[in-house]
């Protein structure tokens, strides 16, 4: 009897880790999308702040990044299981003359057209 409880209570701690690691979104390294224009700000991709653009030799102007071609150049999971991905311009520029890498929720940035992929 307690043989079947623990092997019925391993099986189900097997299944339910199984779910928990499938991952649907399909975003790898190495995609390329472009960044659309954003209603009133950039939400979910995390652009400095101003002051930190100005501090180092940036222009602060959102209209010079949409339509730019972005690479993801890496991909990682939050504790709250959204993914996060690093990006990058294609053109190897920096972003608004001062940021190389911008970091982004991905698939909330998708849904909201922020990024768009090619």
């Amino acid at each position: 009897m307690k043989k079947t409880v623990l092997f019925t209570f391993l099986v189900f701690l097997l299944s339910v880790s199984i779910y928990a690691q499938s991952n649907t979104s399909n975003v790898a390294i190495g995609d390329v999308f472009v960044i659309g224009e954003a209603n009133d700000n950039y939400n979910h991709i995390n652009f400095p702040k101003a002051n930190f653009i100005i501090k180092k030799g940036g222009i602060v102007s959102y209209k010079n990044i949409v339509g730019e071609k972005v690479e993801v150049t890496s991909v990682k999971e939050d504790k709250d299981g959204q993914l996060i991905a690093t990006i990058k311009l294609a053109s190897k520029k920096k972003f608004f003359n001062s940021h190389k890498y911008v970091t982004v929720v991905v698939d909330k940035a998708i849904e909201t057209k922020e990024l768009v992929k090619i």
